[in-house]
């Protein structure tokens, strides 16, 4: 008998794959016939691809333009659903009133929720897997002295904190990471041990604010799971990808899925459940570490993420900056939502249900009509000093840098009132209670002094 090759297997329709080296030796050592071979390779055959579906599903739209710098912003918005929304596994979706479109079009834009069937997207939750919102009510403590202990605590910026000053990574998490097929990285685990107790750059802040209903002050905190959600998000996209490339290849890379019924895509769930329980921890060690500081107890406190999947029965809600409402999405019901606004609106404290147009979900804060390149250019008439004066007036504002990033401050965001309106417009959510603005803490302008330009100078 003649040797068979892969150039054979190529001829039969097969693509070069791992299994080409095993089937040929076991076809050739056992010196198959025609039919032998034919039955043999029955199992290596790929299931048909899953093509494109030819109309986008239907997906609710709770955003219209108020004015004509919000034209655009909406007009993408919707456009990029439309591509995206014919991804094989997506049955459903939702627009906010917050969102704005991130990348090409056909990427799932903030404010977007899109509901898949038996698949997790890594895509739809991005490197900040788990971007999350948690309240301390402090009781009638002075805010300054909350905002001061909190700036003496707390971490912005690039990085985790220096040894010698890190907060604990509890000996649980760290076990159940160990166990994990995607968490199960010694480099990863010792950076979720340094960045824990930090809050990163962008749009993350550290909010301190007066209860309209109570009186009482409350410190907010946003962040998501710094690097070691970005470290997953990038396994999974990969692990995605490489289905992707099997299964769908038409399917755009980056609205790739992993399966859920497979051992990767059970794996990709626990370590998102895991990363979750990561980042609600360090939010804790935060304002645990407030309230020590200032011998102080809590009275209240209550948290929820807006970034990330949720699941009911075989059906996986991707929240890209949507605020859950429905308890069925929380394993942990601490109390009502959070939506903050800007800098110098309040935070909303909200409750709702799922209805005919929220899919159980409300918006996650203001959303931007333009970038921040775009939002810096418009002021470039005016110094920053000038800037930071008119829109912080009366507010207690810190970059933890010492360098003001002017693309945070309220200007570069949505109308907060806009937005308020259209919640009540489309029956998103209720209202419960406003924590009014006294103070934040954000990173500031980290590109300015970011520390590889710091050792670029030195070398010059």
């Amino acid at each position: 008998m003649n040797t068979f090759t892969g150039d054979q297997l190529i001829a039969l329709g097969f693509k070069p794959k791992k299994w080409f080296a095993e089937a040929l030796e076991y076809i050739n050592s056992h010196e198959l016939s025609e039919n032998e071979i034919t039955e043999y390779l029955e199992q290596f055959k790929a299931a048909p691809e899953i093509p494109l579906h030819a109309e986008p599903k239907d997906f609710i739209i709770n955003i219209r333009a108020e004015h004509e710098n919000e034209t655009d912003n909406v007009q993408k918005v919707i456009a990029t659903m439309n591509v995206l929304m014919k991804t094989p596994t997506l049955i459903g979706g939702a627009l906010m009133p917050d969102a704005c479109p991130t990348g090409p079009e056909g990427n799932i834009p903030v404010g977007g929720v899109v509901v898949a069937k038996n698949a997790i997207h890594p895509g739809f939750h991005s490197a900040d897997i788990c971007c999350s919102v948690m309240l301390t009510d402090f009781g009638k403590t002075d805010p300054k002295t909350v905002l001061d202990a909190a700036h003496s605590i707390t971490h912005f910026g690039y990085g985790g904190r220096e040894r010698g000053a890190q907060m604990p990574m509890s000996q649980e998490l760290m076990g159940a990471f160990r166990e994990n097929l995607f968490l199960n990285d010694e480099k990863l685990i010792s950076i979720a041990r340094s960045h824990m107790g930090t809050q990163g750059d962008g749009n993350h802040f550290l909010f301190v604010g007066i209860s309209k209903n109570t009186g009482n002050t409350m410190m907010i905190t946003h962040h998501g799971s710094r690097a070691p959600g970005a470290m997953l998000y990038d396994k999974g996209m990969k692990i995605a990808n490489q289905f992707r490339m099997e299964i769908s290849p038409e399917t755009m890379r980056e609205n790739a899925w992993i399966p859920y019924e497979t051992e990767e895509g059970k794996s990709y769930w626990e370590a998102l459940q895991l990363i979750r329980a990561w980042t609600k921890e360090n939010h804790e060690s935060i304002h645990n570490a407030v309230l020590e500081e200032l011998q102080a107890e809590k009275q209240n406190r209550y948290w929820n993420e807006h970034n990330f999947v949720f699941r009911d029965g075989d059906l996986f809600y991707h929240a890209k900056g949507a605020t859950p409402l429905d308890d069925k999405f929380m394993p942990d019901i601490t109390g009502p939502r959070l939506i903050p606004l800007n800098m110098a609106e309040p935070v909303l404290i909200v409750q709702g249900t799922t209805n005919e147009r929220n899919l159980g979900f409300a918006p996650h804060g203001a959303g931007r009509n333009f970038s921040r390149t775009f939002h810096k250019k418009s002021l470039a008439h005016k110094t920053v000093d000038e800037i930071f004066e008119e829109e912080t007036k009366g507010l207690d504002i810190r970059f933890f840098t010492n360098d003001i990033d002017i693309s945070e401050l309220p200007s570069a965001y949505k109308s907060a009132k806009n937005v308020r309106a259209q919640i009540e417009e489309y029956g998103l959510c209720e209202v419960l209670d406003e924590v009014m603005p006294f103070g934040c803490i954000m990173a500031g302008d980290v590109q300015k002094n970011a520390p590889w330009k710091k050792k670029k100078k030195f070398r010059k």
